[in-house]
């Protein structure tokens, strides 16, 4: 009987740590909004894909009103405007910072990399790339670091 519990316990262990993150009851559908020559969002769209998210691409020429329609704050913007889960998810973020802002579920309208940092995912993939993921909106104050990536 104990080695019957035991195996069932780590059976029970190994499926918790082997579902993403994010599979803990958050959206995995996301929608990315970016121009159509724009080449690093479509490659940040499928890294996304490749992650497990169900990504929908959209295509506007209007790089103001992406912004605009998205409430990405002055200073924020980057090329692609993305959301999932009720958040906005502004340029390259890298998927950890994603994961946690769909887990920790934070009181803010979202999450930005601004600009477009070499080394951030679509824009050479590198982890050890050192970068902050800024929160907006909500309870995130300006200048608010959500996410450091590279440490």
């Amino acid at each position: 009987m104990k080695l019957f519990q035991n195996i069932a316990a780590a059976a029970a262990m190994t499926t918790a740590l082997a579902a993403p993150l994010w599979a803990e009851g958050a959206a995995t559908a996301m929608v990315v909004t970016k121009t159509p020559s724009c080449g690093c969002c479509t490659d940040w769209a499928d890294l996304a894909r490749a992650e497990g998210y169900d990504v929908e691409v959209i295509e506007n020429a209007d790089y103001g009103a992406i912004k605009h329609d998205h409430g990405v704050p002055e200073g924020m913007a980057s090329c692609h405007s993305t959301r999932i889960g009720g958040y906005v998810v502004e340029g390259h973020v890298p998927f950890a910072a994603l994961a946690k802002l769909l887990h920790d579920k934070p009181n803010i309208s979202g999450i930005a990399v601004p600009g477009m940092p070499m080394g951030s995912p679509g824009m050479g993939n590198d982890p050890s790339a050192r970068f902050d993921v800024m929160s907006f909106g909500g309870d995130a104050t300006e200048g608010e670091v959500f996410y450091r990536a590279g440490e």
